[in-house]
């Protein structure tokens, strides 16, 4: 600031007629000069993201979408790209991060231990003289260093150094040498709108007849068959691939049967773009990810929009006008409006949203007289699966030493290759709101517990030249909130067949509860990792048709895990081939929907036979060949 005085004394007045105005004139300039400039660079609008990924799956709950170093434990490369600095100077960097494995850490060893997402900040030549992503208990704004900029435009890098899965969600740069920084979910879209070039109101996405939120099995085939029938359609997906647990990023088979009575053509949509090859936790190729989005790209009347989070709904009483969604990489908010909505997100997000009823947990004995009920209710679902294996690479292959908060010893570790859908977590936590911390603990194990086999004899001898080839870092999961619709699926239906005139696509697979493996439980106080189950097995039954709308939001349809049934019933509607079928039949009745002029309920008050006759001829074209997927039509219990 002194070289302020300096230019201005060198004007000052000799006389005193001018003195206040060269006062005032000093004071602006001193204001001007001591005024921070700051501005900040979300991490997932980096141009180049390196090896480092977009992690969007927590954004309701921790405020953003972010990058993620999922490197099993090789550093990734840098994520960079262009910025401008406002003026020269000297900056401070702050990186908004968090200490993933701070859950287990806290209070485990004497000393604080620092955690494995380690990454720096590199501006143009210059690393950044803090590590961070390795201390703290929560996601906050961590300083990174200062750095003097001469020269305005400058390449940022977020260098990864382990990769353990560092995460960075925006990056600050201020003159301010001590700046408040809010560290809260709920304050940094406030912060952050005044650096963001994006409008404050959504902006219009387009009008459409129906609007499928949520990409998976379900809303593919909600879409593709509303399309056919004749409807312009919008399908949101949060993620860059379609598919949903079905994806190369999670792994999962499709489970059930297709084209069964009494609507044997239900299914034949999932011959023209099911994967040929069945299995979980498999190399990427078998899930077929280009096959899917071939399929729906080839049907005109679609228009997919990857990377939109449904974040709010407009409302007028009991009818939803329009979806809003974030875009994942730039943040601007747009509104998608429909006289229809499918809610095909597995959390019932859109439901939700708009105040939709909806049971999460599990309901007890007597609630809905179902034998395989505990006898009280309490708020345990089934899990979050982190599937994961490795391969023999023919050589040595080191893996370093991780130990976080969860130690695993001879006695405690699992002496396998490879992880599936046993390996689930989070049972007896909330699986929306602490859906991070269940996907972190799952990873958590598997390093731990690889670490451990990779270290120690006599199993660093057996497992000498096997290499972790593959962790997901997506969440497979099973259950979450169900939508309530005019009718609840129970127990009694599936056991005792009971008939119902709106009968739709049959449910084949058993009744199939997860619940935390005994054993595992008791070694692991921590939190357990390993599920098993019961199959309690069924006969093919058909959902009614009033599972599938809500029952107090008037534009709402439901396809997939969320439908309105309990948490007995869901244990056999939640596979994806069913999930599909679902969405079949609901693309069906949209089409009913928008050519009547009416709403869901509306079709099984007066149009429940144009129902029956889509669901008869199907909307599909069955492939023969593809015999992973076909069934000949007939009901298990034949």
């Amino acid at each position: 600031m002194n070289h302020i005085f300096t230019i201005m004394n060198r004007f000052r007045p000799r006389g005193g007629r001018f003195v206040g105005q060269w006062l005032a004139l000093a004071l602006l300039f001193c204001s001007v000069e001591s005024r921070a400039v700051d501005f900040l660079v979300e991490a997932e609008s980096f141009a180049d993201k390196g090896g480092w990924q977009i992690d969007q799956q927590f954004m309701d709950q921790m405020g953003s979408p972010y990058l993620i170093a999922h490197g099993l434990g090789q550093p990734v490369a840098d994520a960079m790209t262009e910025v401008d600095f406002p003026q020269t100077g000297r900056y401070y960097v702050y990186a908004r991060t968090y200490n993933w494995t701070s859950p287990w850490q806290s209070g485990v060893h004497d000393s604080p231990q620092t955690g494995p997402g380690a990454f720096q900040i590199i501006v143009g030549k210059k690393t950044l003289q803090m590590v961070v992503g390795v201390t703290g208990q929560q996601w906050e704004w961590q300083l990174a260093g200062s750095i003097d900029i001469r020269d305005r435009h400058q390449t940022v890098r977020l260098h990864d150094l382990r990769g353990f899965d560092g995460r960075c969600d925006a990056l600050y740069f201020t003159t301010d040498q001590n700046p408040v920084l809010p560290d809260d979910a709920a304050s940094q879209r406030a912060f952050r709108q005044p650096f963001s070039n994006n409008t404050a109101e959504p902006l219009p996405a387009g009008d459409f007849d129906l609007v499928v939120v949520g990409a998976g099995i379900a809303g593919m085939c909600t879409a593709m068959a509303a399309a056919r029938l004749g409807c312009n359609v919008a399908l949101i997906s949060d993620r860059p691939l379609l598919g949903g647990n079905n994806s190369s990023e999670v792994r999962v088979h499709l489970g059930g049967h297709i084209n069964l009575k009494p609507y044997p053509r239900l299914g034949d949509m999932l011959t023209e773009f099911g994967p040929a090859k069945g299995g979980n936790a498999q190399p990427a190729e078998r899930y077929e990810d280009q096959k899917k989005t071939d399929w729906i790209a080839s049907e005109p009347r679609i228009r997919t929009f990857y990377w939109h989070h449904a974040t709010g709904v407009i409302m007028k009483d009991r009818v939803i006008e329009a979806v809003i969604t974030t875009e994942v990489t730039t943040g601007q908010t747009y509104a998608f409006r429909s006289p229809l909505f499918a809610d095909c997100t597995g959390d019932g997000c859109v439901g939700f949203l708009a105040g939709a009823d909806y049971m999460m947990g599990r309901e007890g004995r007597a609630d809905f007289n179902e034998p395989l009920a505990p006898e009280q209710a309490d708020k345990m679902t089934m899990g979050t699966s982190v599937q994961w294996y490795t391969t023999d690479a023919g050589r040595r292959i080191d893996f370093p030493v991780f130990d976080y908060g969860v130690h695993f010893s001879a006695d405690r570790c699992e002496d396998v290759t490879m992880g599936e859908w046993t390996w689930e977590t989070g049972m007896r936590l909330n699986t929306i709101d602490d859906a991070e911390r269940i996907r972190d603990y799952g990873m958590l194990v598997i390093y731990s517990n690889w670490s451990f086999l990779k270290n120690h004899k006599p199993y660093a001898d057996k497992y000498r030249n096997r290499q972790l080839s593959w962790v997901a870092y997506v969440g497979g999961k099973r259950e979450s909130r169900r939508l309530l619709g005019d009718y609840v699926l129970k127990q009694d239906d599936l056991d005792k067949r009971v008939f119902h005139e709106d009968g739709t696509a049959c449910t084949s697979w058993s009744m199939d509860l997860h619940v935390p493996d005994p054993g595992n439980e008791q070694k692991y106080p921590e939190g357990q990792f390993i599920s098993t189950t019961t199959y309690n097995v069924i006969h093919s039954y058909p959902v009614p048709y009033r599972c599938l709308y809500s029952r107090n939001v008037d534009n709402l349809f439901m396809a997939g895990r969320n439908i309105s049934a309990t948490h007995v019933a869901m244990g056999s509607t939640r596979v994806m081939r069913t999930c599909g079928m679902l969405g079949e039949v609901v693309g069906m009745a949209a089409s009913i929907c928008n050519r009547h002029g009416v709403m869901p309920r509306d079709v099984y008050q007066h149009h429940l036979p144009e129902l029956r006759e889509l669901m008869t001829n199907g909307v599909g074209k069955p492939d023969p060949n593809n015999k992973q997927n076909y069934n000949t039509g007939e009901t298990l219990d034949q």
